[in-house]
């Protein structure tokens, strides 16, 4: 992964984890132990898509998920400023 990949994949992450409530942040499913990050580049942007994983937080069997559309997707700059949120949800 390119330097510009790894700072729109930590802003987006900064930025996700930020938007959660301060009292979950001792819940597993709210920290970064638990988000899978994927990183795109087009037109001079990446596109970052975070989606949580319950089970790299050691409670959960592999595969289960308790909210399975759950994802949020990110326009960040190269220079690692977040430009735009997409939330999902359901």
């Amino acid at each position: 992964m390119d330097g510009p990949a790894v700072l729109a994949a930590h802003a987006a992450l900064q930025r996700l984890l930020a938007g959660f409530p301060k009292e979950y942040a001792k819940d597993c499913s709210y920290t970064a132990k638990a988000m899978e990050v994927s990183v795109a580049q087009h037109g001079g942007l990446y596109f970052v898509e975070i989606k949580r994983n319950v089970a790299k937080c050691g409670w959960a069997a592999p595969g289960f998920n308790p909210s399975a559309h759950w994802y949020e997707l990110y326009a960040v700059s190269a220079d690692g400023k977040v430009l735009a949120r997409y939330p999902y949800h359901p």
